[in-house]
């Protein structure tokens, strides 16, 4: 109703707000009473939502249409969320200041989506919600990237002003880590795996790559809420390919071309998904991908596996960047849509199962500045334009994973 009028609420007459004299105020309030209400009701809309921004205990659930991936990096000097010196879960490969990295515009930019309000990010609310549960990320070091961002703002949200010491314990193992949250009986983990499907060492005959097998799948069961992820490890090629071979059905080739193979993976991974999770009793993220900054294909594939870094002589589009590439994602020349993106967004669309997609491939587009570069910490002398600092990006990944978490529980 109220855009029907075309009310511009910057443009109403100065004395809706100023109060005419009392000789003349009875004659304007006769002939302009209606756009004067619609003015008084626009301004008050606008003040509720202020007062409901600024009010700690309150949220907005994200409206149905709203595309909470199509934004803008807003700066703001609040941010970061938490100081990454009194998180004790961050690794040195993702502590960026301590390894020496001396800007830090970078920790200072706030996603904000185009055509809606991200809630604020209510840490005690998140532990709350997922009290006496267990949240579990389960794929490469990028997962480990979002495991360690969460970690850390639960953290730093269960240490604010008044509140006792936080009782956190981590357990660091392979392929399982996990952060406890002792007051809250909640469980942070992270599942190592590089492919979510198999690769299995056979006599004779080397590392296969097995696209129809998941052995280990059992242990991701039991958990609340579950985020995959998987890509950059199929892409990798000489010293950085962890098999020999690739297994498809009974037959078994010694190359393939990798998206068809990451898609049959990923397929596999989705009938696991349809077939043995509950989704009344657990959630299911799929991360997404998340983008490098290399000059070429070729130095990301001597980057290779978790920490290892491309050669430094060579440079990396991510060193010394201390600005995002541009502000906005339209601006971004659909960026996100990339081949891989669409065997992602392809599988999901087949499945029974409500999975929801953590699209986050445009948005980190932008973050060219928030990677590690040269500061991924000591004996990594290369440059790192796929990992993130920490603080940093990943904790915009998780701020929508948690806003989308409220829209499905209202």
């Amino acid at each position: 109703m109220l855009r029907s009028q075309a009310i511009d609420p910057w443009h109403c007459p100065l004395y809706m707000t100023q109060p005419a004299p009392s000789s003349r105020r009875r004659r304007r309030s006769s002939s302009m009473a209606p756009e004067r209400r619609r003015c008084v009701v626009w301004a008050l809309m606008i003040i509720n939502a202020l007062a409901a921004a600024a009010r700690p205990g309150e949220t907005r659930n994200t409206p149905a249409g709203c595309d909470l991936f199509q934004g803008r990096w807003v700066a703001d000097k609040s941010y970061p969320l938490y100081d990454a010196s009194a998180c004790p879960f961050v690794p040195d490969v993702f502590d960026c200041r301590r390894n020496g990295r001396p800007d830090d515009a970078y920790l200072k930019f706030r996603w904000s989506p185009a055509n809606c309000l991200l809630p604020r990010f209510d840490g005690l609310d998140f532990l709350r919600r997922w009290r006496g549960k267990t949240v579990m990320f389960v794929g490469d070091s990028l997962s480990m990237n979002q495991w360690v961002s969460l970690a850390c703002m639960l953290h730093a949200a269960a240490a604010g002003p008044g509140a006792p010491a936080v009782r956190a314990t981590l357990t660091a193992g392979e392929p399982v880590s996990s952060v406890r949250f002792e007051d809250y009986d909640l469980a942070v983990a992270l599942y190592h795996t590089t492919f979510l499907v198999d690769v299995v060492q056979e006599e004779g005959v080397g590392r296969v790559l097995k696209l129809d097998s998941m052995r280990n799948a059992t242990a991701w069961l039991g958990a609340h809420l579950l985020v995959f992820n998987t890509w950059h490890w199929w892409t990798y090629r000489g010293a950085s390919q962890v098999w020999d071979y690739v297994q498809d059905g009974n037959n078994t080739y010694r190359d393939m071309d990798r998206l068809t193979a990451f898609s049959k993976g990923l397929t596999t991974w989705a009938r696991w998904v349809d077939a043995n999770v509950d989704a009344s009793k657990t959630k299911v993220f799929y991360q997404g991908i998340s983008p490098s900054h290399y000059m070429s294909k070729q130095q990301e594939g001597e980057a290779g596996a978790a920490g290892r870094v491309a050669p430094a002589t060579g440079g990396g589009s991510c060193l010394k960047q201390t600005r995002p590439l541009q502000e906005a994602t339209d601006a971004a020349g659909g960026g996100g849509a990339t081949p891989e993106m669409g065997v992602v967004r392809g599988v999901i669309g087949g499945m029974r199962s409500p999975v929801a997609l953590l699209d986050i491939t445009a948005l980190s587009q932008l973050r060219i500045d928030a990677h590690p570069s040269v500061y991924a910490g000591p004996g990594r002398d290369g440059m790192d334009c796929t990992h993130w600092c920490i603080a940093g990006l990943p904790d915009a990944w998780n701020h929508i994973m948690y806003a989308m978490l409220l829209q499905q529980q209202a």
